[in-house]
């Protein structure tokens, strides 16, 4: 095939993107709810977003940065996420439609937030989750002596490009995923996980099915609409609920905008989270026909939540002093989550030393 001028050549891998850009960014947006782009989970998203774009492109990875700044959603739709940059000579000269394009995006992001030294550490063969369909990612080479590792047999070229509390990125010299634009027709499908040891996924699995609450998908929903700082912390806590009430089958969920600064071993992090989850679900109108002074049970034995204030018509319903601003944000006939002013206020541990 004749080969191009530069120019045109240049000309056309920029348009390409352009149409690959604004169908992604159409596409997310049309699935998302509006909020307020003042409110504090939305300014921290926006900001761990830049942040990350800025990392991509110092390192090279222009397109992929564009990508991130255009459409965050794509990658930071998990509260921990590893992203996977490709370089941008291998996305400019993929043929692929925009479908596609932000399937094989979501293929190279993992919802488990690993720095290069805590991949080191991971079993050759391990599986990494992925945000695609439920498609792992396999560590398939380790070299120790030399810090290099190579994931779906491609090597990790730009280790840390950034390091965050909930985000790593790395480089790698190519996609993870063959695809040849001519099976286009086998839809997602096309591409292929490959075989991996499945143990530590599987653990996971085996735990969440013993608890019949759809735990990943209200991670998923809190982080993906501006209650970033609670869904980073139930997710730090998860599988402590799990192990402790493995027998739950449906929820209802306080979500406050913002948390304390914790850390994830923090006793009063686990506490407060708890403090947040009913172990049934309660609709709004459920909780509103409950008498002033009704105490409902939480994960937390020791503290209750109490319903207060007036339930009349054109008043907020308070639950501990806090005024729920959005009922019934998200619900299935497993959870209910409702949007609050601000995190209730919890006291330390009984035990906790002084």
């Amino acid at each position: 095939m004749a080969s191009c001028c530069t120019r045109p050549c240049h000309g056309l891998v920029y348009f390409t993107m352009s149409v690959v850009l604004a169908f992604i960014a159409i596409s997310t947006s049309m699935h998302s709810k509006p909020e307020d782009p003042m409110s504090p989970g939305k300014v921290v998203f926006n900001e761990l977003s830049l942040n990350v774009s800025k990392a991509l492109r110092r390192a090279g990875f222009n397109v992929m940065a564009t990508l991130l700044q255009v459409s965050p959603e794509i990658f930071l739709s998990s509260p921990n996420s590893t992203i996977f940059a490709i370089q941008d000579l291998a996305i400019s000269n993929s043929s692929l439609p925009p479908w596609l394009m932000k399937a094989l995006l979501q293929y190279h992001t993992s919802t488990l937030n690993l720095p290069m030294d805590d991949l080191l550490k991971k079993p050759q063969g391990s599986c990494l989750p992925t945000l695609h369909r439920e498609k792992n990612i396999a560590i398939t080479k380790v070299n120790l002596v030399e810090k290099s590792i190579e994931i779906n047999q491609v090597a990790v070229s730009h280790p840390n490009v950034f390091l965050g509390e909930t985000v790593s990125v790395h480089g790698v010299l190519e996609p993870l995923s063959s695809l040849d634009p001519q099976d286009v027709h086998q839809g997602w499908n096309i591409i292929q996980a490959p075989i991996c040891n499945s143990m530590s996924v599987l653990v996971s699995e085996v735990l969440e099915s013993k608890n019949m609450v759809e735990w990943s998908w209200i991670v998923r929903l809190l982080s993906s609409n501006g209650f970033v700082p609670f869904a980073i912390g139930l997710n730090s806590v998860l599988d402590g609920i799990l192990e402790d009430y493995r027998g739950l089958d449906s929820v209802t969920v306080f979500a406050p905008p913002s948390l304390p600064s914790l850390t994830s071993a923090s006793p009063l992090l686990k506490r407060t989270v708890r403090f947040h989850i009913l172990p049934q679900r309660l609709t709004h109108q459920e909780l509103a026909s409950l008498p002033s002074g009704t105490f409902l049970t939480t994960l937390v034995p020791d503290l209750h939540a109490e319903v207060q204030g007036a339930t009349s018509f054109g008043q907020q319903l308070v639950i501990n002093g806090v005024e729920i601003v959005a009922t019934d944000m998200f619900s299935s006939k497993k959870f209910t989550i409702h949007g609050i002013l601000r995190a209730f206020e919890v006291a330390e541990p009984p035990d906790t030393p002084a």
